[in-house]
């Protein structure tokens, strides 16, 4: 299988307003895929579409290799905004009561619970659980089934630092011991990056990039920034003096090459002796989060 969730320009217009605008991704098997967007920047929304909890407006996906998609919705396990739970019942009595409804055998019940650290729980109600605890739980309800892949909806919001570090544990687990693709939602870009395999940015219902974690590397390492009276003009010029094609237009006259530049005397003497006023220029280490914010404002 190359891919569990592929959509082709999926779209869902709410009254007149494009919450999911044309959206293309890819989700291969064995990703953890990170999700990444501000709050209403559309990620709900395309998952509610996906799991057949919001029809689409236009556009298409299809799930595992083009599987039909009744068949390839069974081997998805979701959580979808805040878990489903039973507070009055225990972690053992929450999984028991959805194998009886969906008819799974109940000897995989502690093997669950296992998997997410909650197999030592006992007696204790769901209701008295941490919020990482019925995080987890809610995981676990999604695990009922054994599917193939996991579609989790911000289940690191609002966790404290501890309970951040035991989802990211268990979702790490999840990919490479049991062999779960997982595709996650997440405004927590630091989080994520400490995870995921591969990204799609979104913002304002629109796809900004979609890249792996190698290319992530590659675009946070050193790089130089600009600022010009003639950006489109300089960018051209860095890109001969320099011999490179990484260089971005970012806003307000900024330019930024992808590198750390050696000679930044005889760069910024070519640009004057092109009469480009050059106005700043610094080198900038780069970061994970600083990158996803200026693409989800670029979008």
């Amino acid at each position: 299988m190359e891919y569990v969730l592929q959509s082709d320009k999926l779209t869902k217009i709410y009254s007149q307003r494009a919450a999911v605008d044309e959206v293309s991704i890819t989700v291969r098997k064995g990703d953890i895929y990170g999700f990444v967007g501000k709050n209403g920047a559309g990620k709900t929304t395309f998952i509610r579409m996906i799991l057949g909890l919001a029809a689409p407006t236009s556009g298409s996906f299809s799930l595992m290799d083009g599987e039909n998609i009744a068949r390839a919705r069974k081997k998805i396990g979701s959580l979808v905004e805040s878990p489903a739970l039973y507070g009055n019942m225990t972690a053992e009595e929450n999984i028991r009561l959805l194998c009886t409804i969906l008819g799974e055998d109940k000897k995989c019940v502690h093997d669950i619970l296992k998997k997410v650290g909650l197999a030592d729980t006992g007696r204790k109600k769901a209701r008295d659980f941490s919020l990482g605890m019925k995080q987890r739980l809610g995981i676990a309800i999604a695990l009922v089934g054994d599917p193939e892949f996991l579609i989790l909806d911000e289940p690191i919001n609002g966790l404290d630092p501890t309970g951040i570090v035991e989802i990211r544990e268990l979702l790490l687990d999840l990919k490479n011991k049991h062999g779960k693709t997982v595709f996650i939602s997440s405004h927590l870009i630091g989080e994520l990056e400490k995870v995921a395999t591969r990204y799609g940015i979104i913002s304002n219902g629109k796809l900004v990039e979609e890249l792996t974690a190698e290319q992530l590397e590659q675009k946070c390492g050193s790089r130089t920034v600009l600022k010009t009276d003639a950006p489109e003009k300089a960018a051209e010029i860095v890109k001969k003096l320099l011999k490179t094609d990484r260089v971005e237009l970012g806003d307000g006259g900024t330019v930024y090459i992808s590198e750390a530049v050696g000679n930044i005397g005889e760069l910024t003497n070519e640009l004057f002796r092109n009469d480009i006023v050059v106005s700043g220029i610094s080198t900038d280490e780069g970061s994970a989060e600083s990158y996803f914010i200026r693409k989800m404002e670029e979008g």
